[in-house]
């Protein structure tokens, strides 16, 4: 279409000011689909390509090359039909809000337009709503998105970007990766760079129609990058910043939210507190005043009148005005923040210095168990914690812990998020960092971190037992078993990745290390890649800076980190950290420690196609493992060897290896690596011809693998299956096998099984007769085999390429190995 446009322009006729005056859309629009940015729905393409002078001949072609992008954006590239991935990321919609109906109905007029155009990229796709801390901005956002949602049938994306917090305001790459998740994108697929996670982000969401909300911005520089850059597309940003630079080049359409009117801020106090608001109704439009009309502040000296009955509106006024109040506490004394801190920086005004006064007068009324856990919930670098970790950072039992936290739901000063957890407005996480400034010594700061680190070190470790018992042997597992320990660290994957780095920063390195050898299965498993590298990266700087650990612990960490690498792609580099790790346990005298780093080494050496150096390192593995009794170790280098071997074509031997750690893992009860053994030895029984043996094998490998929780297991057993249908003549059933296993790759970020998978689906829809789904599946194989240096999968890769008539130099000349390679995924 550039072309077209070039050509049509040629004589200077067809400007991008003509184009947008014979359209009515904007030159912006118009600017982003001639640069490729944008994908045109099917009507505006149509009348572009009219507009441009195009032949019916070309209009055709075009029209059925924006259909294939369109189709290559939402479908997976062998063809098959992709999973529909629809977020639904809306926070809860806030319990008593009144009041804001011309805002609510501004925010409407977004929507009064055909469905299919709801607005300009430059004209109006952004609102932005902006005001003071406390205004209630995000409560209007929320309470307008989810009245809104069903015109978004594609999904709704929120994000917390935390732009006034101090200490962790959310990058624009974070808010990416966690977009590019929600839209279906596994950890190992995300990009390193912001370009290329925003270029991909926009792709992902280009022709649907998702409603964002950007939440808590500081500046247009952290919202530029999540903007979607599609007309179907809608976004609202909240800010204490009126950030002009989005309204001047993006178009934001800005809604300004102000303090509470008398009238609205006494419907508000009339929804608190019921009656009491008109039988002092004097009382009331003063409270309402010494609150400045703000939600926050009001909401917070309500719950306060509310939780006494007896308190008469008036004392709650004097009170707050520094008089004396009939139902003074003992504990009640003066007002401590009144220096130019953190929280005084975030805005100036009057407005926020009622929100200060508010915060500081609720805050003195709390009881001194509640004051100092105020401000120990200060130190967490979370945005929640649950009951337990709330009891770890004061250091107190469950019960008392509970009662101070309640205390603190009550006065509105922390909020209830889910069953036992809590979180807090950033205003009220900025006055509680300051209050432990002020409030804690240097011990008692570093004494609570090293508290709730404690906790988390120890849940995440027993939730991992519970999880992978023989990656943690020795360890108690947590109770309730496999389902509630996964369901655990879903929960607190976030605050367990900021703590890592918190850990970090703080010189705590023993506890990032402790986080790295709990996580590091957990992550690989849930495919969790940016997680993984964000923790393992922290506790390798830590490691190597501090050496507080003993040499095997900081060999550990490395070769998680390599294990990283590994599981995405990046061979080379796991291997370099594969190879620091040995050194680290060769320095200790770690003859297990040595063993494992060097059966994670053969492993990268296999991938990288070196097998020489493969056998060498898998052969002084096993002889390690068994040098030191280590039964289960033994067994896991078998299989190692086992498929070594057999991709080597050395049959027989790779059977007798097989076979000992099948009944190795039989003997010691690990139902999931000897799955990983019997899926070996189906394929092995497949290649051979034994057909209904391999079959046999390869079901009861993916079944254990399936009672295990082992998703990537299970996506090696499901590829090994198709390609054992696939040689007895039964590419559908091949097809099924396959498409499930692509689906796995994606969820776990696993790209070894995903390019098995591609490389499967590729001779499968050959053998059906599908030849240009075919050509896509191999070349997409190709593609990932190449950027991960695994040269036998691109090897096979060629070879599919080379049966479909592609002409060299594309192809090129090379012995395909076998047509499936089961992965182990063992050290």
């Amino acid at each position: 279409m550039r072309r077209r446009h070039a050509r049509a322009g040629g004589g200077g006729e067809l400007t991008y000011r003509q184009l947008a005056a014979a359209t009515g859309w904007s030159r912006g629009v118009i600017g982003g689909y001639l640069a490729g940015q944008v994908l045109p729905p099917t009507d505006r393409f149509d009348e572009l390509v009219r507009l441009l002078g195009a032949t019916p001949a070309e209009q055709g072609a075009l029209a059925t090359a924006r259909d294939r992008v369109a189709d290559a954006r939402h479908a997976p590239a062998h063809g098959a039909s992709a999973r529909a991935v629809v977020p639904r990321q809306l926070p809860l919609d806030s319990a008593g809000f009144t009041g804001r109906e011309p805002q609510l109905a501004e925010l409407d007029l977004l929507l009064r337009r055909d469905a299919t155009q709801l607005c300009d990229v430059t004209s109006g796709t952004v609102a932005l709503v902006v005001g003071t801390a406390g205004v209630g901005k995000t409560a209007l956002a929320v309470r307008w998105a989810h009245r809104a949602a069903a015109r978004f049938p594609d999904g709704q994306l929120h994000v917390d970007l935390r732009g006034y917090d101090p200490r962790r305001p959310v990058a624009a790459a974070d808010a990416l990766a966690g977009f590019l998740r929600a839209l279906g994108v596994d950890g190992a697929d995300i990009p390193r760079g912001v370009a290329e996670r925003a270029a991909l982000y926009r792709s992902l969401v280009a022709g649907r129609r998702v409603l964002v909300l950007l939440d808590n911005a500081f500046g247009a520089d952290q919202v530029r990058p999540l903007l979607p850059g599609t007309a179907s597309c809608l976004v609202v940003v909240t800010s204490r910043d009126d950030l002009a630079g989005l309204v001047v080049r993006e178009g934001a359409r800005r809604i300004r939210l102000d303090p509470l009117g008398a009238t609205e801020a006494a419907r508000l106090l009339r929804a608190l507190l019921g009656d009491r608001v008109d039988a002092e109704p004097a009382a009331a439009a003063a409270l309402a005043r010494r609150c400045a009309g703000l939600p926050l502040a009001l909401r917070i000296a309500a719950e306060f009148a509310a939780g006494h009955d007896g308190l008469r509106l008036r004392d709650v006024v004097a009170d707050l005005d520094g008089g004396a109040c009939v139902t003074d506490p003992p504990y009640h004394r003066a007002d401590p923040w009144t220096a130019a801190t953190a929280l005084d920086r975030l805005d100036a005004g009057d407005p926020r210095s009622a929100v200060r006064a508010v915060f500081s007068w609720s805050h003195r009324h709390l009881g001194p168990p509640s004051r100092r856990l105020f401000a120990l919930l200060g130190l967490h670098p979370g945005t929640d914690l649950d009951g337990p970790a709330v009891a770890a950072l004061a250091g107190v039992a469950m019960e008392p812990a509970r009662a101070a936290v309640s205390e603190l739901v009550r006065a509105h000063l922390v909020a209830r998020v889910g069953a036992d957890r809590y979180g807090m407005h950033d205003l009220l996480r900025a006055y509680a960092a300051e209050s432990a400034r002020s409030a804690l010594s240097h011990d008692e700061h570093r004494a609570a971190l090293v508290r709730l680190l404690d906790h988390h070190v120890g849940t995440a470790t027993a939730a991992a037992a519970a999880l992978y018992p023989h990656d943690q042997p020795g360890v108690r597992p947590a109770p309730g078993g496999a389902e509630t320990a996964h369901r655990a660290l879903d929960r607190e994957r976030a605050n367990l990745v900021a703590l890592a780095g918190h850990a970090a920063q703080y010189g705590l390195a023993a506890h990032v290390i402790g986080l790295s050898e709990a996580l590091w299965r957990y992550f690989e498993v849930g495919g969790h890649a940016q997680e993984a590298l964000a923790v393992h990266g922290a506790a390798v700087r830590a490691a190597l800076r501090e050496v507080p650990a003993p040499p095997e612990r900081v060999a550990r960490v490395l070769a998680n980190l390599g294990g990283t690498y590994w599981w995405i792609g990046e061979h080379t580099r796991a291997r370099h950290w594969f190879e620091r790790s040995l050194a680290w346990h060769e320095r200790g005298g770690d003859r297990a420690g040595r063993a494992r780093a060097l059966a994670r080494l053969g492993l990268a050496h296999e991938r990288l196609g070196d097998y020489l150096r493969a056998r060498a390192c898998l052969i002084g593995a096993l002889a390690g493992y068994r040098g030191i009794g280590d039964r289960h170790g033994e067994g896991s280098q078998l299989l190692n060897l086992g498929g070594l071997q057999r991709r080597l074509g050395r049959y027989a031997l790779a059977r007798r290896h097989l076979r000992r750690a099948a009944a190795l893992f039989a003997e010691l009860g690990d139902a999931r690596l000897e799955g990983y053994a019997l899926g070996n030895l189906g394929v092995l029984e497949s290649l051979v011809g034994r057909h209904e043996e391999a079959l046999e094998q390869l079901r009861r490998a993916l079944a254990a693998c399936r009672s295990c929780r082992d998703r990537g297991g299970e996506g090696s057993a499901l590829a090994a299956l198709g390609a054992a249908q696939l040689r007895l003549g039964r590419p559908a059933e091949a097809l099924d096998q396959f498409d499930r296993a692509l689906a796995i790759s994606h969820e776990t970020g696993e790209r070894g099984l995903r390019i098995e998978a591609l490389n499967g689906l590729g001779a499968t829809l050959r053998a059906m007769g599908r030849l240009d789904a075919a050509l896509e599946g191999y070349r997409a194989a190709l593609d990932l085999a190449r950027r991960t240096g695994d040269p036998d999968e691109a090897a096979r890769a060629l070879a599919g390429l080379a049966e479909l008539g592609v002409p060299a130099p594309y192809v090129a000349s090379t012995t395909p190995p076998p047509p499936s390679r089961r992965r182990t995924r063992n050290g």
